[in-house]
């Protein structure tokens, strides 16, 4: 009898992230008091301006087929929010519309990826990069960025990891999960690499853009890089800073080839994004954009009080993140110890399975991105939660022997 998953499928690991929040789901189903810290996913709601734009929509008629890659429309959004924000010129047919930032970096990987061909990764990493490449037929190659480095690539590291090999570069930030972001200089330290293998792709995941904080200079590849604007995927959505995460629309600018290539992968798979979604997103892009910012703050005050608490914590060492709505502690002082019931903290994966058992606070265990021991808090909740769930961490590493 044959195996019924494919071999492609055998190579890939459910995602953690999503794995935490349905346990954290069920204890709470169960009656468990439960605090969830690993969703990736804004509190805030959408927009009521944007959720009027889908309401006239659907009002107009606009339920039906659009173009494969995006109606014109919210292509020319695009186009604008790329020239007004990021200095970047693309016309639509360099702009291509997906449901969610995923799809869009899945359908290039999938587009371009032939047998042999290795992707670098820095680590810690989004946890479905790597599983991404490996389901479109890759090799992912990690190279880890190192605490002391602010969990970002150096130079070196990634021109030790490029092969003749290498198809693309993977660049997130601010990262999901350490909310590091690169400044323009780290981002032109890269390039000049870059710059001496020219078969090499550069894709930026830009998701969390519109979550710096402080006085950061927000800057992304193309940006910095100009002349490698013709092998650079810049890909951003709505997901995070408009608090559309359930719409589903992701969006990409790139060179025109390989929009082509990835809009042949849509039109076999996905086809177009939803109709009405799309149209939301159009007045996302165009409409009024000051609640960002305040909403930013909101989420620089909790990073803040989390990072303090955390600090606190026996045992926990945290870093403040330049952007994103995520913490990466380490629990390196921790390792070793024994829980008052007599289980010892061999690594961040014990460490997240005991604190949800303890203490109802379910947290990402570092190892889903690539780096331990460390684990991943999202921060996008209220403050008083976020309190009560640091108190709660505070309690259990102080019970650790």
């Amino acid at each position: 009898m044959s195996t019924l998953q494919s071999a492609a499928l055998a190579r890939v690991k459910p995602s953690a992230t999503l794995a935490v929040t349905a346990r954290a789901r069920e204890l709470k189903r169960e009656g468990r008091d439960v605090i969830g810290l690993g969703a990736g996913e804004p509190d805030f709601d959408t927009p009521d301006n944007i959720k009027e734009a889908a309401i006239a929509a659907i009002r107009r008629g606009e339920t039906k087929y659009t173009d494969v890659d995006g109606i014109p429309e919210l292509k020319m959004a695009v186009a604008a929010k790329f020239k007004r924000e990021n200095g970047l010129s693309y016309g639509t047919d360099q702009i291509h519309v997906a449901p969610g930032g995923k799809t869009v970096i899945y359908n290039a990987l999938v587009a371009t990826l032939s047998p042999g061909d290795e992707v670098i990764v820095p680590a810690p990493y989004w946890v479905s990069y790597p599983d991404m490449v490996l389901l479109a037929g890759g090799e992912p190659v990690t190279v880890v960025g190192h605490e002391a480095d602010g969990f970002k690539l150096r130079p070196e590291a990634l021109e030790a990891a490029v092969t003749p090999r290498t198809k693309w570069l993977i660049l997130n930030s601010p990262s999901n999960p350490t909310g590091a972001a690169y400044t323009g200089e780290e981002l032109e330290g890269l390039a000049a690499v870059l710059r001496r293998h020219p078969q090499v792709w550069v894709l930026t995941d830009d998701m969390y853009e519109h979550l710096i904080y402080g006085d950061f200079d927000y800057r992304t590849m193309a940006q910095v890089a100009p002349d490698l604007t013709g092998r650079t995927l810049t890909v951003n959505g709505v997901s995070k800073a408009y608090a559309m995460t359930g719409w589903r629309i992701g969006y990409g600018g790139g060179p025109r080839p390989l929009i082509d290539l990835m809009r042949k992968v849509a039109g076999q798979t996905t086809t177009n994004p939803s109709a009405i979604s799309q149209w939301a997103a159009v007045e996302a892009l165009n409409g009024p954009q000051d609640f960002i910012a305040e909403r930013a703050k909101h989420f620089e005050a909790r990073r803040d009080l989390v990072v303090s608490m955390l600090n606190q914590a026996t045992g926990i060492r945290c870093a403040t993140p330049e952007g994103a709505f995520y913490v990466y502690p380490s629990i390196e002082g921790l390792v070793g110890k024994k829980t008052e019931g007599g289980t010892t903290i061999d690594g961040d994966d014990t460490f997240a399975a005991e604190l949800l058992d303890a203490e109802g606070v379910a947290v990402v265990q570092g190892s889903a991105f690539g780096l331990s021991p460390y684990f991943r808090i999202s921060y996008a909740t209220s403050e008083s939660v976020l309190e009560e769930a640091c108190r709660r961490i505070q309690r259990f590493c102080a019970t650790l022997r």
